[in-house]
């Protein structure tokens, strides 16, 4: 995890040349505990400058007592989305001054929205820079020391967001790493390092894999000279009731196979593993958190390239579950991988309800373009949960639809179903493909092709890699409510 981001607490003001940083808001004017003579100075700098606190707006003030920040908040600040915006503006607002070094003293604030506004900063403090070996390529850490007034270093709500914080870092790690340092039993590796913070790691390698039968994950992988794996994150937090179940794809690197994708944009192609690097960081969340629920995160990985070995079109797969697929084509691979994870997820874990994610169609980008990910479920309940999730946590879910008439386009003339339906509703009959491998558990399906990558940085996200899924799972388990959960039948 790289970060620009030095956090410190205490009691005291640094000192020395540090900025005070001052939240103001419009309709109170000025949040902040300052002195009455520095309060009325700041006031009246404000009146002059026109600084009304407007959201996203900020403003440097040099007085004899020193230099003020002043962030706008908008309206009064409020717990979530707000509050971590806040602190996403104040961070960069920050990063700006030529100091790069600022006090927040104590602010009037619940603990939930100063622990918010904390996360917001050290969301926006991300920053992937482990390849660059010039020092003018890397950028200048930001020094903020925050008053145990605002919030103390030991509180309750610090450590869960620091925690939430760590695993969305650890996601957008694993998204921009490049494809020759992160394959598949890299990241295997970095999965089972995550056995500190008290989960329990397995690593199947392709011997275990085929023993259990799981021909149409490793079919994807076979012609790359990286051995595919699967692997078990375990997080016994409650009782003896079921798991709840998060499946990611992770193929990463993806070539097409012998179905060549176009040679613009291959490079890529290194964040096909979004869905696994979801899924591994909100594992790493829901274990630093100590969440009190029975969690497994199970993710397939492959190396997609298209040597001698590699699977052709045309060719015949059986899966673990025992179905057979045509591969029509082997740019189609992600459903492959997710197809034996999920059945393995289901027949070992018998979870009370399964989630997979996967950078798994460009289909998803034409039609919700790259605002929401596509929600896909056989549950009613579930996908309520999942939406309601997706809007707290501002990475938004749209559910899509399903059906007999949708799945009837996998039909194959020679196997019990083909990996594509076709040249339309691509993300659908991806979709109906998936459900083939799952049972009656409830389960829902995130293609997040479009939400993985992002091509413009916004006030907690980076331009990147930005770790989409770990905190809507994160707030999914910790809202899940399995009170009449059912299934429909398509």
């Amino acid at each position: 995890m790289t970060s620009k981001l030095k956090l410190s607490f205490s009691n005291d003001a640094p000192k020395g040349d540090c900025i005070t940083i001052c939240l103001i808001s419009e309709d109170s004017v000025i949040i902040p505990t300052l002195d009455k003579d520095v309060a009325a100075q700041v006031i009246a700098k404000m009146a002059s400058a026109q600084f009304t606190g407007k959201k996203g707006t900020s403003l440097s003030l040099y007085l004899d007592e020193g230099t003020y920040l002043l962030v706008g908040v908008g309206e009064t600040v409020k717990a979530g989305i707000h509050a971590e915006t806040v602190g996403g503006k104040l961070f960069t607002a920050l990063a700006a001054t030529p100091q790069k070094r600022g006090w927040l003293p104590p602010h009037k604030f619940a603990d939930e929205v100063a622990g918010d506004i904390i996360f917001g900063v050290e969301l926006a403090a991300y920053h992937f820079e482990q390849y660059f070996t010039e020092t003018d390529s890397v950028e200048a850490s930001v020094q903020l020391v925050v008053s145990n007034e605002f919030i103390t270093e030991d509180d309750r709500v610090l450590a869960d967001r620091q925690a939430l914080a760590k695993g969305v870092a650890l996601a957008r790690d694993l998204i921009f790493e490049p494809a020759n340092k992160l394959y598949p039993e890299a990241f295997a590796d970095r999965c089972a390092s995550l056995s500190s913070l008290g989960l329990e790691v397995e690593v199947l390698d392709e011997a275990d894999m085929e023993a259990l039968g799981m021909g149409a994950l490793l079919g994807v992988g076979q012609g790359s000279r990286r051995e595919s794996r699967m692997v078990v994150m375990n997080w016994r937090g409650g009782k003896d009731e079921a798991p709840l179940a998060l499946v990611g794809k992770g193929v990463t690197f993806d070539t097409g196979g012998i179905s060549l994708k176009p040679a613009k944009g291959m490079e890529d192609m290194k964040w096909d593993m979004g869905g696994a690097a979801a899924v591994t960081g909100a594992m790493a969340a829901i274990a630093g958190r100590k969440v009190k629920r029975n969690v497994v995160g199970v993710i397939g990985l492959v190396e997609n390239m298209p040597d001698g070995n590699a699977q052709r079109p045309g060719d015949v797969v059986t899966a673990m579950s025992g179905k057979t697929i045509e591969v029509i084509n082997t740019d189609a691979e992600g459903r492959l991988v997710l197809a034996d994870a999920l059945h393995y997820s289901e027949t070992r874990f018998e979870p009370a309800m399964m989630v997979n994610l996967a950078t798994l169609t460009g289909a998803i980008i034409v039609s919700l373009g790259k605002e929401y990910g596509g929600l896909f479920s056989n549950s009613d309940e579930l996908a309520a949960q999942l939406t309601q999730a997706g809007m707290a946590t501002e990475e938004k879910l749209w559910r899509m639809p399903m059906g007999k008439a949708y799945d009837k386009m996998l039909k194959s003339h020679i196997a019990d179903m083909k990996n594509i339906g076709g040249p339309y509703g691509g993300s659908i009959t991806a979709a109906c493909f998936l459900e083939r491998f799952v049972s009656k558990t409830p389960w829902a399906h995130l293609d997040i092709a479009g939400k993985a990558w992002s091509d413009k940085a916004s006030a907690t996200v980076p331009k990147g890699g930005t770790g989409f899924g770990v905190r809507l799972l994160n707030r999914l388990v910790d809202n899940w409510t399995p009170a009449h959960i059912t299934t429909n039948d398509n």
